[in-house]
C-alpha cells in the first residue's frame, strides 16, 4: 500500500491502527507465548512434584501419639506396633488392641486415650491418617525390602523411608516418594543398606562409619540387583 494510499484511507476513516500494530499478534502468538508456556510447564514440572507437594505432610492424629515417646525415648521397637512389616506389602496400621496391651494397664484413664478406648470398646478402628502411600499406579512391596534374600543379610531400614521417626511427635512424610527417589536407591543400594539386624534401629551407622564399602560388601555378598526397568515397578 503506497503511502498516497494509506493517507486516503486514514481521511477515510478506515486506517484506525498504525501499522505496526499488526505486528503484535506475531509477537504474542510467535515469541511470548511458547516462552510463556514453557515457563508455566517448568514451574509445574518443578513445583507439583513430590517434593514440594508431598515432603513436609504432617497431618492431625485422632490421638496424640508421640512416636519420640514411644519409639525414642522408651526405644519401643517399630515391629511391636507395625506388626505385619516384614510379612505385608503395607506397613499397616496398628490395631487398637496393639495400643491396648500397654494402656490396659498405662494411663489407662488418660482423657488423650479417650479415643482408644472408645473403640476398644465398640470395635470400632480408630481412625488414623494414613501418611505415606506410594502412588497407585506404582507397585511396592514392603516386605521385600525390610527382609532380606533367603540366607542373606541385606536389608532397608526404615528411617531410610521414613526418616528419623524416634525424633518426630507427629509423624511427618520426610521422603518424596516419587520414582526418582526410588530408582536413585535401586540404581545405587549400596548406600542405603544394612544387615537386617539393624533395620529397625535409628541413626544407624556401620562399623568404621563407611556406609559406602559396607553396603557394597552386603550388595556383592546378597547379590542384590534391584531392578531399574519400568516393569519392576509398573506391573
Amino acid at each position: 500500500m503506497s503511502d498516497a494510499e494509506k493517507k486516503a484511507e486514514a481521511e477515510d476513516g478506515i486506517l484506525v491502527f498504525p501499522e505496526w500494530h499488526n505486528k503484535v499478534p506475531k509477537i504474542v502468538f510467535g515469541v511470548i507465548g511458547p516462552v510463556a508456556t514453557a515457563l508455566v510447564i517448568g514451574l509445574v514440572w518443578y513445583y507439583f512434584s513430590p517434593e514440594f507437594t508431598d515432603v513436609g505432610y504432617t497431618p492431625e492424629q485422632p490421638v496424640a501419639y508421640s512416636h519420640k515417646l514411644h519409639a525414642g525415648n522408651m526405644g519401643i521397637d517399630c515391629r511391636y506396633c507395625h506388626n505385619h512389616v516384614d510379612q505385608s506389602w503395607s506397613a499397616g496400621v496398628p490395631t487398637t488392641a496393639t495400643c491396648m496391651n500397654c494402656h490396659t494397664h498405662v494411663k489407662k484413664d488418660s482423657p488423650a486415650l479417650l479415643p482408644v478406648r472408645e473403640s476398644w470398646a465398640t470395635g470400632k478402628p480408630v481412625p488414623w491418617v494414613r501418611v505415606h502411600k506410594v502412588a497407585d499406579y506404582a507397585y511396592f512391596n514392603h516386605a521385600a525390602h525390610v527382609n532380606p534374600r533367603a540366607g542373606g543379610e541385606a536389608a532397608i531400614g526404615c528411617e531410610s523411608c521414613h526418616g528419623r521417626v524416634d525424633q518426630m511427635v507427629v509423624v511427618g512424610q520426610t521422603e518424596p516418594l516419587s520414582m526418582r527417589w526410588c530408582l536413585e536407591c535401586h540404581r545405587e543400594p549400596e548406600k542405603f543398606l544394612r544387615p537386617k539386624s539393624e533395620i529397625t534401629t535409628m541413626g544407624y551407622e556401620p562399623p568404621g562409619g563407611d556406609q559406602h564399602a559396607a553396603g557394597t560388601k552386603l550388595k556383592e555378598m546378597d547379590k542384590i540387583n534391584p531392578p531399574v526397568h519400568c516393569s519392576g515397578c509398573h506391573r
